[in-house]
This record gives C-alpha cells, structure tokens and sequence, in this order.
C-alpha cells in the first residue's frame, strides 16, 4: 500500500514575477545603417591615394613653415582644428620641441612659459587684447589647466572677460570663432565634432590654405563613411531592433 504523501513536504514553487516592459525610445538614426551600402572599394582606394598626395604637400608646407615659428604655429593650428593632426603626429611633434628649446629654453615651468604674457605690475599685458587669435589661443591653453595652477586660472579669466565684450565688434569668420571657443573650447569639445564645425568656416578664412582644406574634407568623408559602415554592420549583427 503507497503512502500518501503530505502536501507540506511538496517542495513551493515560487510564482514568476511579473517585470515590466521597459519601452525604450525609437532609435534616431531609423534604419538608415540597416540599408546603408558600404562605398565602392575601387572609390574609396582612390581617395586613400589622394589622401597620401595631399599629406606630401602639407608635410612640405610645414617643412617650409619650420624657419619662421610663428608661421608654423598659425600653420599647425589649423591642421590640428581640422582633425588631421592624427597624421602628422611626428613632425608636429618635432616642431613644436624645437619652437619650445628656441624660445622658451629659460622657462624651466609652466609659470616661466606664461610670465612673458606678463607686464611689470604682474597682469596680463594689454597688447594682447589687440591680438584675438593670440587671446583665442592662450585661452585654449588654459583650459588644460589643473587644480592648483594659479596662473593658468588667470590667463582662463584675462580670454574670457575681454572676448566676451569684442565679439559685436568682429566680423566673420573670426567673430564666429571667438564665439564658439567661448561656448565650447577645444577641451570640452569632441576632436570630430569641432573639425566638422571648423572645415565650416575654414574656407572663409583669408589665410585660408586650399591643399590643406582639401585634405580635412577629403579625410573627413573618408572616416565617416568608416564610421558609418562599421556602425552599419553592428546594426545588422544586432538583427536592426530598435
């Protein structure tokens, strides 16, 4: 004869929770990555080729620029806000170590580099409110600054209060520089984002150099289609959910 079996010893099972659906927004993009084509190899070799031949031009514009430090540094920096600096890491590298032993070999410190903005009363020297680029720069530079460093906190209120009352003053594009680097410098800024934003205006700069700005195009349409494919495969690996 069996034995019954109590029903206090059957093991509970724990009912399933119930979890709510969490409803996430649609995605933004839609499904462009989903119906996106990569470009054509034979295309995107033949921009590559033209990348490299316009790298040999800019390379022996910097070459050329190295006799004179002030124009390799108005030289460098666009090629930095236009988002090639990526290639030509070495020579700017080279040139900036040797525009730092020529001038500033005294300056053992950050503080001996930005006391030569300085007047004898130990404020900023008022010629440099004349020199909006100069100004644009030195506020760029302060914007690395760290806790602790006095004098770049300074040089960081000194760019900021003078732009600020210029800016109806200026034409464009410099006026609109000056406005863009108020509201989102170089350091708060994504490194594309702020090229795509500067290849802009670029143009309509009057020293504006046409290999230069050719090369920041030609190589911003290249990274983003390789962006936008390597996303594009993503989304397909994902199955496209939104």
């Amino acid at each position: 004869m069996s034995t019954p079996v109590s029903a206090c010893s059957l093991p509970q099972i724990p009912k399933p929770q119930i979890r709510s659906v969490a409803k996430f927004h649609p995605n933004v993009w839609g499904n462009q990555f989903m119906t996106y084509t990569p470009e054509d190899k034979v295309i995107r070799a033949c921009k590559e080729e033209q990348v490299e031949d316009l790298k040999k031009e800019v390379r022996r514009k910097l070459m050329a620029a190295a006799a004179s430090p002030s124009q390799l540094l108005n030289f460098i920096d666009p090629v930095q806000r236009l988002g090639v600096a990526y290639r030509f890491e070495g020579e700017i590298e080279e040139a900036l170590q040797q525009i730092y032993d020529s001038t500033f070999h005294d300056a053992d410190d950050m503080h001996g580099i930005f006391n030569k903005f300085k007047d004898e009363q130990g404020g900023f020297k008022e010629a440099l409110i004349k020199d909006v680029q100069g100004m644009l720069g030195l506020s760029e530079a302060a914007h690395f600054r760290v806790h602790g460093e006095d004098i770049l906190e300074e040089a960081l209120a000194f760019t900021t209060t003078h732009p600020k009352t210029m800016v109806e003053s200026l034409r464009y594009p410099l006026a609109e520089q000056v406005a863009h680097a108020l509201k989102r410098p170089i350091r708060k800024c994504l490194e594309r984002l702020k090229a795509r934003w500067y290849i802009s205006i670029y143009q309509d700069e009057s020293s504006h150099d046409e290999i230069l700005q050719k090369l920041a195009k030609l190589d911003f349409t290249l990274v983003q289609s390789l962006h936008k494919e390597k996303l594009s495969n993503l989304t397909r690996a994902g199955g496209g959910k939104n």
